[in-house]
């Protein structure tokens, strides 16, 4: 890989892969990470003007149903849903509704609000719902906070969040969607729907990810069939970040052993 640039020459058009972001980002987050996968068709769903968790997860089943419409001139192929953070919560309740044929899931959790008991699993409530009150006030201090946290300290010192899009830039999320996707972190519970997800899963998960710890990802990987999990040995929680080569042949080869199994596991 050269300069961003892929240097894949193998088949194209493998399929289409459906990005949902995390809480706070717009799907540039994953521009990096899209440029060395070109065999696949992109789409994203958009939940920068949801005003409800309902909006978060109807945007998310809008983009799925518009990714797999099917083009004459283009068939679109298998159906990857890559989520990253509380983007893994709309992406695990499609693909138990049969409408995905592999999962992506980076740094994500069946359920994010947790009992204090489970702080290795998830955050308190109670600190979630401090973020909602301070958001009225001071928007851009809750943002850097929870930006701050994404990083260990070597990764703050190298200089990663700066690597991120801006916080006001293009893609910026209204102060309603940004408390309706706390609102969906302190609702959600996909756990109980993890048994009927049919579609295989690839899990990458930072070790030392503060705000989806890694237990959370030991969890997913107990309770979903046919799931493998990558542990990214001292990331924090945006593992993909400035390591995309990475990342992208992971999900190449492992979707490629999906596709060479005998009985592969698709909807």
């Amino acid at each position: 890989m050269l300069n961003g640039y892929s240097s894949y020459t193998g088949p194209k058009n493998r399929g289409t892969v459906l990005w949902l972001p995390g809480w706070g980002m717009p799907e540039s987050v994953f521009d990096g990470l899209r440029a060395l996968l070109p065999e696949f068709r992109h789409a994203a769903a958009d939940f920068s003007r949801a005003e409800s968790p309902e909006a978060v997860f109807a945007a998310a089943a809008g983009a799925a149903a518009k990714a797999r419409a099917a083009k004459p001139e283009e068939p679109p192929g298998p159906l990857l849903i890559a989520a990253w953070s509380m983007g893994g919560l709309p992406a695990l309740r499609l693909a138990a509704a049969g409408m995905a044929d592999g999962l992506l899931l980076l740094a994500c959790t069946g359920r994010f609000t947790r009992p204090r008991a489970e702080r290795d699993k998830g955050w308190p409530d109670p600190v979630i719902r401090q973020m909602q009150r301070s958001l009225e006030s001071d928007r851009a201090a809750v943002e850097s906070q929870f930006r701050e946290a994404m990083f260990t300290e070597e990764e703050w010192a190298a200089g990663c969040q700066n690597h991120l899009p801006p916080m006001d830039g293009p893609g910026a999320w209204d102060t309603s969607a940004l408390l309706a996707g706390l609102q969906l972190l302190r609702d959600e519970n996909a756990l109980p729907l993890l048994p009927a997800v049919r579609c295989p899963s690839l899990i990458m998960h930072g070790t030392l990810d503060r705000i989806c710890p890694y237990g959370a990802a030991e969890e997913l990987a107990a309770l979903l069939p046919g799931t493998r999990l990558l542990p990214l040995e001292g990331a924090g929680h945006v593992p993909f970040l400035l390591k995309e080569a990475e990342a992208a042949e992971a999900l190449r080869g492992w979707w490629d052993e999906r596709q060479t199994e005998p009985h592969p596991q698709t909807v």
